[in-house]
């Protein structure tokens, strides 16, 4: 009786392990080993966006397999974005409804063989341009350029941000002060930091102005711009 016990426990234990190879077999894929890199551009310059909680993807999508559900694609806040993928055609495709730019759902074919670098095309309803931004223990003045792509956009509101990294946009931030009422062409801003701990505190301050149309669910950003740290101005030369 004892023989026969152990005779079958030793065959059970042979049958789970068997199974347990076959999965893991199913299992064993090669990886993705082929690179796709891109930046999202106008007119052939890199867009500045945001680049902090996947705000801002693509979608990637492969014709002729069974599963059509879209690959996401992240893109950083200089309109950089990579992926790692398996060689084939692949059709690249703004989200629908995200971006700082006209919703056409903007898509771009991509034969993927090793590696490839493209250039997404979007048409944004602004730009920011000519930016100079400046920071004081008590006050941030950006004076910048809005340009207007899209003849029938309208400005939602412009933001004037301060962050202690290099990720700066409406969410990482450490100062952020809106303004509503704005038109394109020329303008100059100054915000109140006084009394602002963590903008005071700062190590290093890295500073962006933002633009958002009405209807859209990003803002378009200009270049970061690093500023000098406050505690380093306001402490007292030591000899």
């Amino acid at each position: 009786m004892y023989t026969n016990m152990k005779i079958l426990s030793n065959i059970f234990s042979l049958l789970v392990l068997v199974v347990l190879f076959s999965g893991c077999g199913k299992d064993n894929y090669d990886a993705p080993d082929s690179r796709l890199t891109g930046t999202i551009t106008y007119n052939g310059e890199a867009l500045n966006l945001r680049g902090t909680g996947e705000a801002i993807q693509l979608q990637l999508f492969q014709d002729g397999y069974d599963k059509h559900d879209p690959i996401s694609v992240y893109v950083g806040q200089d309109g950089v974005f990579s992926a790692m993928l398996f060689d084939g055609e692949y059709k690249l495709v703004t989200r629908d409804g995200n971006g700082p730019w006209v919703n056409n759902r903007d898509t771009m074919v991509v034969n993927l063989k090793g590696s490839a670098d493209i250039k997404l095309e979007v048409t944004p309803y602004y730009l920011i341009k000519n930016e100079q931004i400046s920071v004081t223990e008590s006050a941030m003045t950006a004076s910048f350029t809005i340009e207007q792509i899209v003849p029938s956009a309208t400005i939602n509101k412009v933001m004037l941000i301060l962050s202690k990294t290099q990720f700066v946009d409406d969410v990482n931030n450490v100062f952020r002060q809106d303004i509503s009422d704005v038109k394109s062409g020329a303008v100059s801003f100054t915000a109140d930091i006084s009394g602002n701990t963590d903008v005071s505190n700062a190590k290093a301050l890295y500073a962006r102005v933002g633009v958002l149309a009405n209807g859209a669910d990003q803002a378009i950003y200009s270049s970061i711009v690093r500023i000098l740290s406050l505690i380093h101005i306001s402490e007292p030369t030591r000899h």
